[in-house]
Parts: C-alpha cells; sequence; structure tokens
C-alpha cells in the first residue's frame, strides 16, 4: 500500500490533438527494472499542449514483446496540476482516476481488479495539489526555484490510495544523460513517511526543463499485481531492446 502512494508519481503522459494552435508532441519512454536492468515495457506518449500550458494527452503501455497491456487518458482542463483521468491496465482489470475537480474537492476512485467494486472518495483540493503526470507540469511551473535550491511543499492527490498525501520535491546533485548534462530532483514524503517509502528521482534538461529520466515506483504492475520499481528513459533513439512492433509516432 505504500509503495502505490507514489505510483502515481510516474511523471509523463498526454491526450489526443485537436484544436487549431495546440502544439502534438508523440515520443517513447523505455522502462527498465531499476535493480537487475531487465526491460519491463514501453510508454507511448501523445502530448497535447498551447505554449507552456499542457492540455492533456493519452499514454499506452506495451510489454517487452509489444503486446499492449494498458493506457491512460488525461485531462488538464479543470486544474493545472490535477488532470481528470483514468488509468486502466489489462492484465488485471485494475484501474484509477480522477473522475471531477470542484472548487474544494477532489473526487478519487479505483477498481483493485475486474471482479472488484468501485470505490470513490472525496478529497480536500488545496493550493499547492497536484496529482498522477500533473506533478510533471507542477514541477515546470517551479523550476526556477528548484534551480536555486528551494524545497517545494505540495499535496499529491493518489488515486490509487484514495487520498492525498504531503511531499515535497529538491534539487540534488548534477549528471549526465545521453553524454549530455543534466539537473536531478529528489522527490520524497513530507512527512515519517520518507523513513519507510525509498524517494523518487527526476532528470531534467535544464534549460528545455525537459523531463529525460525518472526512477521510481511505477503504475504499471507486475504478473502479482504489485508495482515495478523502475528507471525509465526517454531516449532519443529507440535502445537495441526496445520491441520493433510499436505504433508509430505520427
Amino acid at each position: 500500500m505504500l509503495k502505490k502512494i507514489l505510483a502515481v508519481l510516474l511523471l509523463v503522459s498526454a491526450l489526443p490533438a485537436s484544436a487549431a494552435g495546440d502544439e502534438v508532441q508523440r515520443f517513447y519512454g523505455y522502462a527498465y527494472d531499476q535493480k537487475s536492468g531487465k526491460y519491463l515495457y514501453t510508454e507511448v506518449h501523445e502530448q497535447r499542449s498551447n505554449g507552456d500550458r499542457w492540455l492533456g494527452g493519452t499514454m499506452k503501455y506495451f510489454d517487452a514483446q509489444g503486446k499492449q497491456i494498458g493506457n491512460k487518458t488525461l485531462d488538464f482542463s479543470k486544474d493545472n496540476y490535477i488532470p481528470l483521468y483514468h488509468l486502466v491496465l489489462n492484465r488485471d482489470g485494475f484501474e484509477e482516476g480522477i473522475s471531477a475537480i470542484t472548487g474544494d474537492k477532489v473526487e478519487i476512485f479505483k477498481r483493485s481488479g475486474s471482479d472488484k467494486p468501485v470505490e470513490r472518495k472525496q478529497v480536500d483540493r488545496a493550493a499547492a495539489m497536484a496529482a498522477d503526470s500533473g506533478f510533471h507540469a507542477y514541477i515546470r511551473a517551479n523550476f526556477a526555484e528548484l534551480m536555486a535550491g528551494k524545497t517545494i511543499a505540495f499535496k499529491l492527490v493518489a488515486a490509487g490510495n484514495l487520498d492525498a498525501f504531503k511531499f515535497r520535491i529538491k534539487r540534488i546533485e548534477d549528471g549526465s544523460f545521453e553524454s549530455a548534462p543534466i539537473v536531478r530532483f529528489r522527490v520524497e514524503p513530507d512527512s515519517m513517511l520518507r523513513f519507510v517509502i525509498d524517494p523518487l528521482e527526476l532528470s531534467y534538461e535544464a534549460k528545455t526543463r525537459k523531463l529525460l529520466e525518472y526512477r521510481g515506483i511505477s503504475n504499471v504492475h507486475d504478473s502479482s499485481g504489485n508495482p515495478y520499481v523502475a528507471r525509465i528513459a526517454y531516449y532519443s533513439k529507440p535502445p537495441a531492446d526496445a520491441p520493433k512492433t510499436l505504433p508509430p509516432l505520427q
């Protein structure tokens, strides 16, 4: 259960393109087991934005053989950092998401499996709050402060836990990705939970604020229903072990 608190932080996803003036970005994310280095799955993203405003998108998940194992849709029309979203995993029928956002409430839901009932709950909406992939937009919005060394506190809506939790973000030592310099941030609970939950680490290109790598709990499950602990890399070229049968980026 504690691991699932962080599973929703898997940071990049999206919605289909349409409106005039919208920019559409399509790209892959390549997920590996963080300990063994084994290839786990591929994310296929389609993001729609208008300037710095992320409008929504879709994310499809494919296993190491190229078979689709899940999908997610997002819609940021109600809030810049809290999307209406719906995640579905094919293997066990797990679902979670946010179905409504009002002035003071966020309605969340989850289904633990295809044979389980849907559970619903409302949590209080806060000023400094993000949910699911909206956390990526929240980091980008606070990028200058994080680069300057400021620690940013916020509340994370965790639909898979039917609750919201206190978290914090801070800059850690820089690194490199594909031989280029990157900046790195650590995300951890802003409570005693940080002593029992491993932190997340996210790497960005400093000038563009582009997410390049994620390390931590995934929102995709293994055959036992447990979330993977993954390293997800957004390489500029497909790695040799990526499936050859993935949908093309159109």
